[in-house]
């Protein structure tokens, strides 16, 4: 299990992702089961941009640097960066609609 970093998903976070990927992330082909989560391998993406450390810089008890970044430029290539962060301010945008007068 990984240490929680101050850019790792909270379990609230991550219930709002889990359900997003499959319909947003690239297909991959499955040639063997993966050896990492996508929670695993996001924790490791957002701890990069978060700090701006280099690739190889990752901590040891995220998933190896080779296996985040080679997920991170598939999924950014693949526009699915993007489209997730579409949904995701569809879902705020629906949310704040729904309070009146924007009140929670």
């Amino acid at each position: 299990m990984t240490m929680p970093y101050s850019s790792s998903l909270t379990n609230p976070e991550w219930e709002i992702l889990e359900p997003l990927l499959p319909e947003i992330l690239p297909p991959k082909k499955q040639t063997r089961p993966m050896n990492w989560s996508y929670r695993a391998i996001l924790d490791g993406i957002f701890y990069q941009l978060k700090n701006g450390c280099n690739w190889e810089d990752l901590p040891k008890d995220l998933p190896p640097y080779s296996t985040v970044y080679w997920h991170y430029k598939q999924w950014r290539e693949a526009g699915s960066i993007e489209k997730l962060m579409a949904v995701l301010h569809g879902q705020v945008r629906e949310g704040v609609k729904k309070k009146p007068n924007g009140q929670p």
